[in-house]
């Protein structure tokens, strides 16, 4: 149930386009997966060439003989057949996102080289749309982030974060279906092998992002021999708690990593949002606001929930600081503020595609590793944070709906180790608010000589090919085309 950015939204609400009429995958008689039926993909801005399937994998993987579920898979092939190597799978972030219209989207942004090499495989994940798409039926009011990140009281009370975990965890028992137990990162991975082995692939290479990290660390963990060029974008903490249960606490960090960046725009003479007259005076500017607002919310109509709030103003600051094109969402809600008004209600996906980001979110996170389940834990765990990261509140300790699941997890977490061939390039900017690099770094310690890092100086969640710079994409563009990493971990400037 990480960050939903703009981007996100886009890419779930896509991602409920209805497909064409396609064939499910089916054993022949020989024991060989039948061959794929491709149809051309349906919904608006794609790529004329990228075209639409099913692959039929186990609801679960303990009873493959069980129920069976469709996982919506989606390719551009590749644009020079004579250089093709093999296929590139886009392993989307979240977890909640879909990569299916990616082909068609970052995927273009790749170079001529890449785009020849592979065929650029998405795909939707288990319960996201349109693949067997789960639902916890939430009221509209618990859609609200401010709500679904447990933001505790103005004064750090968790009583209603515990409710709310309570409240959301019995609306996944009632409405969520069977599926909701099986969704886990292993069997993200395990859904990835069974399409690789749809496609004919003997191995096949990918490009995860963010959550897709630990994604696509999972794959290469439980089947390395599978793998043939990973790139790792934005990483994920590989501790098999922290991964999920404390991937929030990576906030604390991140946000301090990246707060200065924003108060140093928002502070340039000649900035229309400008907010204050130096970079130093936008945090104390921040933090009383903050708490204005905690003690005197102001109404805002069309909003969710409709009245800004001081966790409303910093939940805003936590979407804002993943893309610093998306500064002057919070300096201009920031100066609406301090004037006692509020900017135009922000537009919001439908709320069917929330409510499917927010089942498959819950359900992963929650699955893939035990959470404490008594409100004392949280409590010690939000006055520690308030007092050390006074930004984040105590937010990234407290307790979010797993704290009252109503399922435990079915195996053990997933550990990364140095296991495997030496075939992963890590690209991770030095400030990311959701990843941060001190993250990343343990992921990079557990690969060992599994993988090289290359560490970009830029501000942005996603690196490659996004919020990153020249050095970093030419780096993970020369690996994916030709192979060949840098000879060790690589500092970009």
């Amino acid at each position: 149930m990480k960050q939903i950015t703009k981007s996100a939204v886009l890419i779930a609400t896509a991602s409920a386009v209805v497909f064409g009429i396609v064939t499910p995958l089916t054993a022949s008689a020989t024991g060989a997966p039948a061959p794929l039926k491709w149809t051309k993909c349906e919904g608006e801005g794609l790529d004329p060439r990228q075209e639409c399937t099913t692959v039929s994998v186990p609801m679960d993987y303990a009873r493959p003989g069980g129920p069976r579920i469709d996982i919506a898979v989606s390719r551009i092939p590749s644009e020079k057949p004579a250089a093709r190597r093999g296929a590139l799978f886009l392993i989307p972030g979240g977890p909640g996102g879909t990569s299916l219209n990616d082909p068609s989207g970052k995927g273009q942004k790749l170079p001529q080289d890449v785009r020849d090499t592979y065929d650029l495989i998405g795909m939707a994940p288990r319960g996201n749309a349109p693949s067997a798409p789960v639902s916890c039926g939430l009221d509209h009011a618990d859609l609200a982030l401010s709500k679904l990140r447990p933001w505790p009281a103005p004064d750090g009370s968790v009583t209603e974060n515990m409710s709310n975990a309570r409240r959301l965890s019995d609306a996944c028992e009632r409405n969520g279906g069977e599926l909701m137990r099986h969704l886990t990162t292993k069997n993200n991975a395990r859904d990835i092998d069974r399409i690789r082995a749809a496609l004919g692939e003997r191995r096949l290479s990918a490009w995860g992002v963010s959550y897709g990290t630990y994604v696509g660390a999972a794959y290469a963990e439980m089947f390395p021999q599978r793998t043939d060029r990973i790139v790792l974008d934005s990483n994920d903490n590989p501790d098999p708690v922290r991964a999920q249960r404390a991937w929030l606490q990576a906030y604390e960090p991140g946000v301090e990593d990246n707060f200065p960046e924003f108060a140093k725009w928002a502070s340039r003479p000649g900035n229309p949002d400008r907010v204050a007259d130096s970079a130093a005076a936008v945090r104390p500017l921040f933090l009383r606001l903050a708490a204005r607002l905690d003690r005197e919310p102001i109404p805002w109509p069309g909003a969710n929930p409709e009245e800004l709030n001081g966790n409303v103003l910093r939940q805003t600051m936590l979407d804002s600081l993943h893309d610093p094109d998306d500064y002057p969402t919070l300096a201009k809600l920031i100066l609406a503020a301090r004037k006692g008004t509020v900017p135009p209600a922000p537009a919001a996906p439908p709320d069917a595609a929330m409510q499917n980001i927010v089942a498959v979110g819950a359900a992963t996170v929650c699955n893939d590793a035990a959470w404490p389940r008594d409100a004392a834990t949280y409590r010690k765990g939000v006055e520690a944070s308030r007092a050390k990261y006074p930004l984040t509140a105590g937010m990234p300790r407290n307790a979010l709906v797993c704290a009252a699941w109503p399922w435990q997890p079915k195996e053990a977490p997933l550990r990364v180790t140095d296991r495997g061939p030496s075939n992963v390039l890590m690209v991770q900017n030095v400030r990311d608010v959701a990843t941060p690099l001190s993250g990343a770094v343990k992921l990079r310690e557990a690969l060992g000589r599994r993988a090289v890092m290359v560490t970009v100086n830029s501000t942005g969640h996603e690196a490659y090919l996004a919020n990153g710079n020249a050095c970093g994409d030419a780096a993970a563009s020369r690996f994916l085309a030709t192979g060949v990493r840098p000879r060790a971990d690589l500092y970009c400037e």
